[in-house]
């Protein structure tokens, strides 16, 4: 069969059109390690994960416009690995929190050639709370300068370890004066349940995942070192120089995300514990309304100051290289990420959350097996509703108050409570409730009293 030189020079044409097209088709690989067990690093983790957020955003159009992706997701229990598979070029982008991701930038810097840039934040806590000291529930230990001789674990390189050390320096308390034990969060968390370990510092939220189980008390909560508590997004310089529109899209899946949870925090921690594990009521803990994290990409003066000042609580301690923050932190990405969002960076950026401010006046909750968050004004029409539940041998969920002291949001059965008179208050340290009864003529009372107090009487 023959064929004319009309017709096979354009059939020639088009497959070598389709061969030359297919050599420039590029698989853009996307590796990210995230950690579903750390609350404050779902909005750049878990969250996208499983919503699809990423390639809601991802570029494809201009040098983009032939490009594959091909996305993954390695989970770790800390930050530490992280930073490891980011040098081993195994990982192109790392969420992790303050001390880690010091780390991070430092031992990057270390090296000849590599370095990493800090792109984004994930979400904060003004005051520094999210991380926390927690002693086995039945411990005689009630305060940090009785760990002095005492052995507390820790997961080393995490933002709890950090926290460690400065809790420690403030405090008077040596290297030398306690036993420090290398321990991941899931194994201290075991020790403290067995009561195999004297105090175990962890991040975000395994305290309160051993408050809600029962299992582990607060001793020293990270709101005492008057440091903010934040993560962030790290990602390998030489990805960003390459790829600067997938790193901007990957801040936009960031906000989108923070506003997932904002939409719904009820809807958000309910799939969240079935994509995590983690309890629903512990989530709520930390995204609801007046709870313990704010959800904000943007790198504010505050973060830089903290984060230098972290620096320096690990020089201390002969753990770290330097690092040059100006080359490390940029927030080109998140500008440009705003920008195309059509949302006010420095708007944004301009605003930090104190929960002593913004929580006043934020109702108590009860968290209904059947009907859902029930909210009251006040402390005595709450512990009354409490009683009433209880009569009827309904179901709670878990109870929510707020530390009179800092506005943190707490479990109702952990926070210490005061009776002064007819008016209860709640304190998340002990010390600061034997303070307030002294001064007020009150009395620490346990929740279970206080509910008992307003329990109906047979007529």
């Amino acid at each position: 069969m023959k064929f004319s030189r009309t017709l096979v020079a354009p059939l020639l044409a088009a497959s070598l059109t389709t061969f030359a097209s297919s050599l420039s088709a590029e698989t853009i690989e996307i590796a990210v390690g995230h950690q579903s067990m750390c609350t404050d690093t779902y909005t750049a983790g878990i969250v996208i994960k499983e919503l699809g957020l990423l390639q809601k955003y991802l570029p494809t159009d201009g040098k983009y416009a032939d490009a594959e992706y091909d996305i993954s997701w390695a989970d770790y229990s800390s930050g530490g690995p992280i930073t490891n598979q980011m040098l081993a070029n195994k990982l192109n982008f790392g969420v992790m929190g303050d001390y880690p991701l010091i780390v991070n930038g430092a031992k990057f810097q270390e090296t000849d050639s590599l370095r990493t840039i800090y792109v984004a934040g994930t979400g904060y806590n003004l005051k520094g709370s999210g991380n926390a000291i927690v002693v086995p529930v039945d411990s005689d230990i009630y305060s940090i300068d009785q760990l002095v001789g005492k052995e507390v674990s820790t997961p080393v390189g995490s933002a709890a370890w950090g926290m460690l050390l400065k809790a420690m320096q403030d405090n008077g308390i040596a290297t030398e004066d306690y036993t420090l034990k290398n321990q991941s969060p899931a194994v201290g968390a075991a020790n403290i349940q067995a009561g195999k370990i004297d105090a175990h510092s962890d991040f975000c939220p395994w305290s309160e995942i051993m408050e809600f189980r029962g299992t582990g008390r607060k001793i020293f909560d990270g709101s005492e070192t008057g440091v903010p508590y934040l993560h962030g997004v790290v990602v390998r310089e030489d990805f960003a120089l390459e790829y600067p529109e997938v790193v901007t899209a990957f801040v936009k899946a960031v906000y989108a995300a923070g506003d997932w949870i904002r939409e719904d925090p009820m809807r958000a921690v309910t799939m969240m514990e079935s994509w995590t594990g983690v309890e629903k009521e512990v989530l709520y803990l930390y995204f609801s309304k007046g709870g313990h994290l704010t959800l904000d990409p943007t790198i504010k003066t505050e973060w830089m100051d903290a984060l230098k000042f972290d620096h320096g609580v690990l020089v201390a301690e002969k753990a770290i290289p330097p690092l040059d923050f100006d080359a490390w932190i940029t927030e080109d990405y998140l500008k440009a990420a705003y920008s195309e969002l059509g949302v006010d960076y420095e708007a944004e950026k301009a605003v930090a959350v104190d929960a002593k401010i913004a929580n006043a006046g934020l109702p108590f909750e009860i968290w209904h097996s059947r009907e859902g968050i029930l909210t009251f004004d006040d402390a005595p029409s709450f512990l009354t509703a409490l009683a009433g539940i209880r009569a009827e041998a309904s179901k709670v969920n878990s109870t929510y108050v707020y530390d009179a002291d800092t506005g943190l949001k707490l479990f109702g059965k952990t926070a210490f409570w005061v009776k002064s008179g007819d008016d209860f208050s709640t304190f998340l340290r002990k010390g600061e409730a034997e303070a307030y009864a002294a001064s007020s003529g009150g009395e620490i009372i346990d929740f279970d009293e206080a509910i008992l107090s307003f329990m109906p009487t047979d007529s």
